[in-house]
């Protein structure tokens, strides 16, 4: 008897939902392929308005699911963004923001990342019998205590196999580019370095002639002092080439330093390799691009064949990749049974410059761009989903949603249960993406800058406004010009920062290029609004715990102790 009514139950739900295509859909756990794109602007693909990039794959992927107009990173960095992806959780809360200018991870040899606390998707997929694959770019640390103690690798956080670089993409990568990591810092450091050789060589010179009166011994320990002060900081920027571009296989590095030209076809063939060898499922596969960070190194076939440059070149490369990764589901018969989705983890960098042409990413019609914790082009991005004969095809959704969401989505389709004993602040996707409920599940948004709170998204559910409020603006430089061109981001805090009050407010359900900020005089339900949205950030901010920083200074520099290294340090080199 009791059979019998859980098979009537059973049968009652499948006519129940046939619309949705969930009972022949939900007889096994689904594959889920989750493609992220690297410094991404929501305006560089052709689903999303863009007519001069051939973006034919992605596109593809929005024309048989569910494109989402409003999809929210919740940091405008990649480290930060990242750590929210993977565990469902404000970056604040895993320690995995900054109070200094140092907003994400520097180097393969710092001791921070994420916290081994920490329960990602990846991790509890793996509980519910996934096999787990990351190809390409990790960002989230390495080691803690020592060169292989693997504390924060991917490894050590829910995936079964790994391949890609456990840093990301720099100028310093390729040969023949100027410095991009702490450049400015950099040229300090070998402006002193020449004052301190200069010093030597005058009191030298100095003694020599009999024109100052100085002992050898002095100047010896001039010179000493100067050698030691340039080999401090020359051991370690002088071969980030070395120390922060490799590949790795799991826990073995494969490359060191790591060879461009043939790394995009190098993370196809893993990608495929890994649906192949998993294709009895279920998996989850997520493919982290390395594309479209600077250098923007492009495979010959790819180079100069857009519209926009190198940087259109790089985003058809990746296109491109993802069109290969998606031929293979199809040879393999597995597109009906994976849940697939595309974004980017930010918005495009503004600043990115070659000379004097923009290398950066094209952030539509939304203010600002990577680095801005609050302007829209810093964190709305592209957010695409496809799992044929569940998801609508050609559906489009202009709701709040977040980057986070992603993670009890995934969890949820792979009958797991979200961790009991932490906030988890992503939501479930699935009812809105297939289209049972109408609404967000999402009330309040908060971007953060570091660890600073920016400013603060309310989505006021029975007037269908999307109300934000802006504590916090970087001052643009030059002045109006939309991000800050003398350095490489805009800073979250100090004397290059705005602080409002009263905020600035927009409605971007009215502008959503946050053109024209409101005031008591032009909405009535200015000070309604503002006191709705102070008493949300009270609430959120008691659900805050103080928990390490993870890019602290300390965490964040160079510890030769911790360098990944594939011969005997400081001889670093392989090619396998």
């Amino acid at each position: 008897l009791c059979f019998r009514r859980y098979l009537l139950m059973v049968l009652t739900s499948c006519l129940f939902w046939n619309t949705f295509g969930l009972c022949a859909a939900m007889e096994s756990k689904p594959n889920i392929l989750l493609f992220l794109a690297d410094d991404l602007g929501i305006g560089d693909i052709g689903c999303y308005g863009n007519n001069t990039l051939r973006t034919p794959n992605i596109d593809r992927l929005a024309n048989e699911g569910v494109k989402l107009t409003q999809h929210i990173s919740a940091a405008p960095l990649c480290t930060p963004s990242r750590a929210a992806i993977l565990t469902g959780r404000y970056p604040i809360r895993s320690g995995m923001t900054s109070s200094n200018r140092y907003r994400a991870l520097q180097w393969n040899a710092g001791s921070g990342g994420l916290p081994a606390n920490e329960t990602t998707f990846a991790r509890l997929l793996q509980q519910r019998g996934y096999t787990t694959g990351l190809i390409g770019k990790w960002h989230q640390g390495v080691n803690c205590e020592s060169f292989n103690d693997h504390c924060h690798h991917p490894l050590n956080h829910g995936f079964d196999y790994f391949y890609g670089m456990p840093f990301t993409l720099l100028n310093n990568c390729q040969e023949n580019k100027p410095p991009e990591l702490d450049a400015a810092l950099q040229a300090k450091l070998w402006l002193c370095s020449q004052m301190m050789a200069l010093a030597v060589l005058t009191l030298a010179a100095g003694k020599l002639t009999g024109l100052i009166s100085v002992g050898w011994k002095t100047t010896a320990c001039f010179a000493l002092a100067g050698s030691l002060f340039f080999l401090s900081w020359y051991s370690s920027y002088g071969f980030v080439r070395y120390w922060n571009c490799i590949l790795m296989r799991n826990h073995d590095i494969t490359e060191q330093p790591m060879r461009l030209e043939r790394t995009a076809s190098l993370m196809v063939k893993e990608a495929v390799s890994f649906i192949e060898r998993n294709k009895n499922g279920p998996f989850l596969l997520f493919v982290s691009f390395l594309h479209v960070h600077t250098p923007l190194f492009t495979t010959a076939k790819f180079l100069g064949k857009s519209h926009h440059g190198l940087y259109g070149d790089n985003v058809e490369e990746m296109d491109w990749m993802v069109g290969k990764i998606l031929d293979s589901l199809d040879k393999e018969g597995l597109k009906n049974h994976t849940f697939t989705y595309f974004a980017s983890d930010h918005g495009g960098h503004l600043e990115a410059q070659d000379e004097s042409a923009q290398i950066g990413g094209w952030n539509g019609i939304y203010k600002g761009g990577k680095g801005m914790g609050g302007w829209e082009g810093g964190i709305r991005v592209p957010g695409i989903f496809r799992w044929p004969g569940v998801l609508p095809a050609g559906t489009v959704i202009d709701e709040p949603t977040s980057l986070m969401d992603i993670y009890p989505t995934v969890v949820h389709l792979a009958g797991g249960i979200l961790p009991q004993d932490r906030v988890i602040d992503g939501k479930n996707l699935v009812p809105l993406l297939q289209g049972r409920v109408q609404k967000s599940e999402h009330e309040f948004l908060f971007h953060y800058c570091g660890s600073y709170l920016h400013a603060v998204r309310w989505h006021q559910k029975d007037s269908g406004a999307i109300w934000k409020a802006h504590y916090v603006t970087p001052i643009f430089h030059p002045p109006g010009a939309g991000a800050c061109y003398d350095r490489g981001f805009c800073p979250c805090f100090g004397e290059r920062v705005t602080h409002h009050d009263p905020p600035l407010l927009f409605d971007l359900s009215r502008d959503p290029s946050e053109a024209e900020p409101l005031s008591g005089d032009t909405e009535p339900f200015f000070d309604t609004v503002m006191g709705r949205i102070g008493r949300a950030v009270e609430e959120h901010r008691r659900t805050l715990t103080p928990v390490p920083e993870q890019l602290s200074v300390y965490n964040v520099v160079w510890k030769p102790w911790l360098q990944p290294c594939c011969g005997m340090f400081p001889f670093c080199w392989c090619d396998k």
